[in-house]
């Protein structure tokens, strides 16, 4: 015979004052693991969406990232002219050859950061067509005119028309864009040539290549690697954001690891809240068990009061946890993150389902655990003990 759950919801409401206590623990422990989980997405996003799969990433052999890579502009040429290089509709290579520096950027609080700016050419818009330019206008070559992304304009609250100190200039922002929440949001984008002179520098950081339909990309890779001339490497546009993105998996590790520690404690204070039920509860375990409900029934109940506790404090670490990424998003358009390129990145928190159901789950996981000794002391209770205790 199973213990009716109106019974565990009674007993909840009479210990209302703990029953809260040990759910605020629980949503706590929910909420955080809610924000650096959404932190997790919002970086991988960020990362992994910025490639595209028809285009290629050209650096020096050996470097890990645009930041350290160079590229000579005779090897910029050589590129375009390869078999295999797609063409826009007048002919051109969509071959954007690229220069980036990381120059400090005043945020809004007076402090310094490490902004991306990057140097490119008109064709670069063909060769990265995700990003629109959804204020103002493109930049004007050799005018110091720049763009911004989103995220730069969120964190920083840069509008059009303001003149931003960048390097060893000033630069007029004439336009905002947008790349669907990609890495290149939190860069300004600037002319190749303007930046050139500003960084008195004579080589390209590196080379984006649009791969041709039906073009074979192996071959065009491999044939980028063994050609003499250039000591290049190449390799898809999108495994080189995903290898950025692998600080994001050392975060997910250090995020697991610190949701089981604060679990643990929380764990240990539902476990606190049952074992004190138990002590004050003997005389009605003693008549439970003198009305024939087994000890199975007993445990289960136990067990079932626990569970519910934590799928309150689930919930209710459900709606913090989503008012804070709402409010974080909102006040600071994201968290700051800092890149293989040591420039600093605007992410955005995202949460998904994903995130809901391991939330959810750790809650659940904390009340069960949280309440099963304490049950089976309870349950281990005979009905002659129980009532003399009582």
């Amino acid at each position: 015979m199973r213990i009716p759950l109106r019974y565990n919801v009674r007993n909840l409401r009479a210990r209302a004052a703990t029953t809260c206590a040990t759910a605020g623990g629980v949503a706590l422990v929910v909420a955080v693991t809610m924000l650096l989980l959404a932190l997790v997405n919002g970086l991988k996003h960020t990362l992994v969406s910025t490639g595209d799969p028809d285009n290629l990433v050209v650096m020096r052999k050996g470097a890990s990232n645009d930041g350290s890579s160079s590229v000579p502009r005779e090897a910029v040429r050589a590129l375009a002219e390869l078999p295999g290089v797609a063409h826009d509709a007048a002919g051109t290579p969509l071959a954007s050859a690229e220069l980036v520096v990381q120059p400090f950027f005043r945020t809004r609080e007076g402090g310094r950061e490490n902004v991306l700016v990057r140097g490119v050419t008109p064709i670069a818009f063909a060769v990265h067509d995700q990003v629109q330019v959804i204020a103002g206008r493109r930049f004007s070559p050799s005018l110091g005119e720049a763009i911004a992304g989103l995220g730069v304009v969120r964190r920083y609250g840069v509008t059009i028309g303001s003149d931003i100190e960048l390097g060893r200039r000033h630069w007029q922002l004439v336009g905002i864009f947008a790349s669907g929440g990609s890495a290149f949001e939190s860069e300004v984008w600037v002319d190749a040539t303007d930046l050139f002179t500003d960084s008195n520098r004579s080589n390209y950081s590196g080379v984006r290549l649009r791969v041709a339909h039906g073009a074979d990309r192996t071959q065009l890779v491999q044939r980028i690697a063994d050609d003499p001339r250039i000591s290049l490497e190449a390799k898809p546009e999108a495994t080189y954001y995903t290898e950025q993105s692998e600080s994001a998996n050392s975060l997910y590790v250090l995020t697991s690891i610190l949701a089981v520690i604060m679990s643990v404690g929380a764990i240990f204070g539902s476990m606190n809240t049952m074992f004190a039920a138990v002590a004050h509860r003997t005389s009605e375990i003693g008549t439970l068990r003198a009305l024939g409900f087994t000890r199975g029934a007993i445990l289960g109940s136990f067990v079932l009061e626990s569970t519910l506790i934590g799928a309150f404090g689930g919930a209710l670490g459900l709606a913090i946890g989503a008012l804070a990424v709402g409010v974080i998003n909102a006040w600071s358009g994201g968290v700051a993150f800092g890149l293989a390129t040591f420039s600093t990145a605007s992410v955005t928190l995202r949460l998904s389902p994903s995130v809901a159901v391991v939330a959810i789950g750790l809650a659940l996981a904390m009340g069960f655990f949280g309440g099963l000794i304490p049950a089976r002391r309870a349950a281990a209770l005979s009905v002659i003990e129980a009532l003399r205790r009582a």
